[in-house]
């Protein structure tokens, strides 16, 4: 049973009180909006309201393009969007969700029938580094789906991964879509992508109702029903969605915009690597100065990196080894902490 500090608006408390406030929520005649709060990543924090219409379309079509119904397991906090929907998407299913506590072998043994898992790239690339036995590599596999979202995947961490035997979906979305609504480059089904002057804007009975209290911030984000994502992406020939960036992490050093993003895949390609964060600095002489902040197992140069740039021109002109990037409570890179631990290192080296 959901105790006093379990709530909807904005979502909060603990995993099983969650998600007794969703059954009942989903049970319901017409009942009240949810309101999940952003991790403010990039900028000041949202609260997102969400209809019980958008949050079960989106479970519909996540099931539906999934290949049905099945066991979810929770491997993230539940009071962001991934895992609300992790819990809303077993209410949907009619299944219990799978709390995971460290073992992937104990976990996936609580799984019967089809079953999902979500992670955020930081936990997959963890996984594998640090899974000597191969033990949780192997657990992983045995699940139809792991869908991996909330921030950039690194193709070649994929790739080590579809070669160990999982099935990796990359998916994505925000909270103001109710989580993943693109996967693979696919939007799921009633899902519209466009790009419009290079931003990704997002159209579907998964949008969110508005920002809490703020109808200014509410209505800057839609464009006749579109929603501006703040994302630069592009669309191929097959129509499958490319996202290339956030539009304020364009760097802009000495008057060439460089696509920090971009870069910091470049950057990740040292197998030294193990994740790489780019960021610009305020410089007298450049404007910004563009800044590789990067986890490492090994140790790694400047120069190194530098070389792994194309064009030449977008290359770091700083480097800052950290043992570990700042993290928000959901796992994500603080892009904002990155950027002021950057900025202290390089006013410190001079």
């Amino acid at each position: 049973m959901p105790s006093p500090t379990d709530s909807l608006r904005p979502v909060s408390g603990t995993a099983d009180g969650i998600l007794a406030l969703l059954r009942e929520w989903d049970a319901a005649t017409d009942p009240a909006p949810l309101v999940v709060a952003t991790s403010g990543s990039t900028g000041r924090p949202k609260r997102v309201v969400l209809s019980r219409d958008a949050v079960r379309a989106s479970a519909l079509a996540t099931q539906e393009r999934l290949g049905g119904p099945g066991q979810w397991v929770l491997g993230l906090p539940p009071t962001y969007v991934a895992g609300v929907q992790v819990l809303y998407r077993s209410v949907v299913a009619g299944t219990a969700p799978v709390r995971h506590d460290g073992d992937w072998q104990e976990t996936a043994a609580r799984v019967h029938g089809r079953g999902y898992v979500s992670l955020v790239p930081t936990q997959l690339v963890r996984l594998l580094r640090d899974d000597a036995t191969g033990t949780a590599l192997e657990a992983l596999a045995r699940f139809d789906a792991v869908l991996v979202g909330g921030g950039p995947l690194d193709p070649r961490v994929r790739a080590e991964a579809e070669r160990r035997g999982l099935r990796v979906v990359q998916t994505y979305g925000m909270s103001e879509t109710c989580g993943g609504c693109v996967y693979d480059g696919r939007p799921l089904d009633g899902v519209e992508v466009r790009v419009r002057d290079g931003e990704v804007q997002l159209r579907g009975p998964v949008l969110f109702d508005g920002y809490e209290d703020e109808p200014e911030r509410t209505a800057a984000a839609l464009d006749d029903g579109w929603f501006r994502t703040d994302d630069l992406g592009e669309l191929d020939a097959d129509g499958r969605l490319r996202v290339l960036g956030r539009a304020d992490d364009v760097v802009i050093s000495g008057g060439v915009k460089v696509p920090a993003r971009a870069v910091a895949t470049m950057v990740a390609a040292d197998a030294a690597v193990v994740e790489a964060e780019v960021v610009g600095v305020p410089d007298a002489e450049w404007g910004e100065l563009v800044t590789a902040v990067v986890e490492a197992r090994d140790p790694v140069t400047l120069a190194g990196l530098r070389d792994l740039v194309e064009p030449r021109a977008w290359a770091p002109r700083r480097l800052v080894v950290v043992a570990e990037l700042p993290r928000l409570a959901n796992g994500k890179p603080d892009r904002l902490a990155v950027r002021a631990l950057a900025a202290r290192e390089v006013a410190t080296r001079g």
